[in-house]
């Protein structure tokens, strides 16, 4: 399930503390909590793969969570179970969405031995 929170007005704090306040209402009270965070560890994609079967075994749901154009509050990060980055660089929200998608389907490959990632590339 994809849940998107409304753009916030005011300043970058009130915006961002607002942003928090609907995102940690949306996450279920069970579920990991993966925030994605410019200073968090990136893993490999063979990681990333490890990671969410690890996370998958628990049966638990799964939410990951991506900040808007101010960041994620330290609330979030607080509440996070997990935080990853896709890298250094900064990228609109919109997008981190595809490249989510993307490694998810990417480690998905990896656990279950398809040969979509093509981890022998230089």
């Amino acid at each position: 399930m994809l849940r998107e929170i409304p753009d916030g007005t005011g300043s970058p704090p009130e915006i961002k503390r607002r942003e928090a306040q609907a995102l940690l209402a949306a996450i279920p009270q069970t579920a990991i909590a993966i925030a994605l965070d410019l200073g968090a560890p990136s893993p490999t994609s063979e990681a990333l793969a490890s990671l969410l079967t690890a996370w998958r075994n628990t049966a638990r749901p799964l939410c990951f969570i991506i900040g808007g154009a101010e960041g994620l509050d330290p609330a979030i990060l607080t509440r996070a179970n997990h935080t990853l980055s896709l890298g250094t660089l900064t990228w609109p929200h919109m997008l981190v969405r595809v490249m989510l998608a993307e490694q998810l389907y990417r480690a998905q490959s990896i656990a279950s031995g398809h040969p979509y990632h093509r981890g022998s590339r230089p």
